[in-house]
């Protein structure tokens, strides 16, 4: 084969794997923009910023989360210990471990964090296997008062992009839980049960009751649980027919009640929907869970809930509850009006030396200067010019 290899596969060199992706100049600007303008909005709020690293060993990284993330991960040998590495398909257990080990610090602690992650397949059809994930998390409170804040800061990150119309999914893992607990199930009928939830299916879930035997109070509520999804009317309905049959099942439907209240009085423009049997998460979550959903997206655009036990692991456990969304989704909802950054102005070679003392000052005050090279008459990235009239510099538009 020769230096200038015209093979079918040499053609090709230039494709990237399936579902990785690349951004290109004007792209990358939009996204750091985002960046740096939601993590400025964290900070605001409270948040500080961490920087995990790209890999882990297994051991810390894919502990905590369940096993929901091993087939994610990309794997390999690190050859200084010999021990297994994964490149991390998410940040939030990264997170626990630096505020369980790393800072190890009493009371709240609030963290955020933007880096990119990789996915061993696509979680969707049209989703990215490299995204770029932000995030913020609230160590070290229980209370419905750290969910309040997560879920408003969340959604506060979609009214300062300009994303309207946003549909607020709201569950609670403790209902599921409290509701297996109460009725008695043998695990297989709960393990079935979960199944048929995770494609709302209630012919599924009659025929997994007409099979077990159960009687009809314990019958009749489980035919009913596929449906208890909605407006708020469910969170009434849910409690009248909690009330008698699975009464442990009350306190985290009234804990899901209370944060959705405030949250219509703090966001009276967000749509609320219940779903009462969402299990997304179920191995790791251990309360309130919540995603985001904007119209013409079939995927949620955020997701996060609350994972009290993850830092077991890590020798604390400590509360907590976070969200995350991917900045390059967020790139392809930002509304038409908002404008590309400001692209540079271009200085001829030959006025470089004259004109250094303007470049450095437009440059100071944050312009964008590209100096020409020898020859070069123009930019790509540049949409202006610098000139000199009447013995002083001018920019123009080209």
């Amino acid at each position: 084969m020769t230096g200038t290899d015209t093979s079918a596969a040499g053609e090709e060199r230039w494709l990237l794997p399936e579902g990785i992706e690349e951004l290109l100049p004007e792209q990358a600007a939009r996204v750091e923009c985002l960046r740096r303008d939601l993590l400025d909005l964290y900070g605001r709020w409270g948040y500080e910023l961490v920087i995990p690293p790209l890999m882990e060993f297994t051991d810390s990284l894919l502990i905590g989360l369940g096993k929901d993330l091993d087939l994610q991960t990309f794997t390999l040998t690190d050859q200084l210990s010999g021990r297994l590495l994964g490149i991390r398909p998410d940040i939030t257990a990264q997170a626990a471990r630096i505020d369980a080990h790393s800072l190890r610090r009493e009371g709240p602690v609030r963290l955020c964090y933007a880096g990119s992650v990789l996915h061993t397949r696509r979680r969707s059809p049209f989703a990215s296997r490299s995204p770029i994930q932000l995030g913020a998390e609230l160590y070290g409170d229980a209370s419905a008062a750290a969910d309040l804040e997560i879920i408003s800061l969340m959604l506060e990150t979609m009214r300062r992009l300009g994303v309207r119309d946003v549909t607020l999914d709201l569950g609670h893992v403790g209902i599921f839980r409290a509701l297996m607990q109460d009725l008695a199930l043998d695990v297989a009928v709960q393990d079935a049960v979960f199944e048929a939830l995770q494609h709302k299916s209630a012919p599924q879930i009659a025929a997994i009751v007409a099979e077990a035997g159960l009687d009809e109070a314990r019958a009749g509520l489980l035919r009913r649980l596929a449906g208890l999804n909605g407006g708020r009317e469910v969170i009434e309905r849910a409690a009248q027919l909690f009330a008698a049959a699975a009464p442990s099942a009350c306190a985290p439907l009234a804990a899901l009640a209370g944060v959705a209240d405030k949250i219509a009085a703090r966001m009276p423009g967000v749509n609320l929907h219940f779903d009462l049997c969402e299990l997304h998460g179920y191995h790791y979550h251990t309360g309130l869970v919540f995603a985001a959903y904007v119209p013409g997206q079939g995927e949620a655009i955020a997701n996060g809930g609350r994972y009290d036990d993850i830092g077991r692991v890590f020798g604390r456990a400590r509360p907590a509850t976070g969200f995350s969304f991917d900045l390059k989704t967020l790139l392809g909802l930002l509304p038409a009006t908002v404008a590309a950054p400001r692209r540079g102005v271009f200085v001829e070679h030959a006025l470089a030396d004259a004109a250094w003392t303007e470049i450095q000052r437009l440059r100071e005050g944050g312009e964008r200067v590209l100096l020409g090279l020898p020859g070069q008459q123009g930019s790509a990235c540049c949409d202006r010019e610098l000139r000199r009239a009447a013995d002083a510099w001018h920019i123009h538009t080209v």
